[in-house]
């Protein structure tokens, strides 16, 4: 899987509040609504910045808090690709998995708002173009690549008949 877009940055412990607000969460289901709101807490103009293929980067412990799947299927439906991270909330990192998302451990403190980032998954290297370095990233396990290649854990276990590891 390889991704090309831009980065917008965040600091550390960003709970799934902050990347949809609870007033949200319970009055619609409908992601794309969920969507128009996404980080706005933190960047109220974030959702007018991002264009297709971008990317949230944050320091650690992105995703604490709540354990619902809004949050990173509101980001997916925002056009963002991928999130870089330091470390992310366990719970969060499965629910990012489960519903397509990919997530990106890594060093981003090498990585500033709005540089132009082109991430490898299988080579296991991002390619900050903006700052003309690469940063290495912690590989996903293949089995997660099948799932997110497959759009989620859903539409693998459709495309398998269960869970496949081949």
């Amino acid at each position: 899987m390889n991704f090309h877009g831009k980065s917008h940055k965040f600091g550390s412990d960003v709970n799934t509040d902050y990347i949809i607000s609870g007033k949200y969460k319970f009055k619609t289901l409908d992601m794309k609504e969920l969507a128009r709101h996404v980080m706005e807490d933190l960047d109220p103009d974030f959702c007018s910045k991002v264009t297709p293929g971008d990317f949230i980067v944050a320091g650690s412990n992105f995703g604490c808090g709540s354990s619902r799947e809004q949050a990173p299927l509101a980001i997916k439906n925002a056009n963002v690709s991928a999130v870089l991270a330091k470390s992310f909330a366990r719970i969060f990192y499965r629910n990012c998995i489960n519903t397509g998302l990919p997530v990106v451990e890594c060093n981003t403190d090498l990585i500033e708002s709005g540089d132009e980032l082109e991430i490898d998954l299988a080579a296991g290297v991002i390619d900050n173009k903006t700052r003309g370095i690469q940063i290495p990233i912690k590989p996903l396990p293949e089995v997660m690549i099948k799932i997110l290649n497959d759009g989620g854990l859903a539409p693998h276990f459709r495309k398998y008949g269960g869970f496949n590891l081949d």
